[in-house]
């Protein structure tokens, strides 16, 4: 897959800084860091983890609903299901909204 935003014209809004509501021996948590590697490699992002196992209002929030990129600084989530498009479509908006 390749990353199709302009780090050039939006460096003063990089990297995005995102958490992935996740927990473990999820299969689609796993996906989903797959699909972020290239933006975090490109420093288009920046990705904390968070295992909502580990708080009581994170697993009633997000349980049903992992995983789940979030993006405080815009109050904006992105739920599975997406895709490479769908998350690239998704972080270019970010980005687009700092710039």
């Amino acid at each position: 897959m390749s990353v199709r935003i302009d780090v050039n014209a939006v460096t003063e809004a990089l990297p995005l800084q995102l958490q992935l509501m996740e927990t473990s021996h999820c299969h689609l948590c796993e996906t989903a860091v797959e699909l972020l590697l290239p933006y975090v490699e490109a420093g288009i992002c920046q990705v904390e983890l968070v295992d909502i196992a580990e708080e009581d209002r994170l697993l009633a929030n997000y349980a049903e609903r992992i995983p789940v990129l979030r993006h405080e600084q815009s109050a904006t989530e992105l739920g599975w299901p997406f895709d490479a498009e769908t998350l690239d479509h998704w972080l270019q908006q970010r980005v687009e909204s700092l710039a």
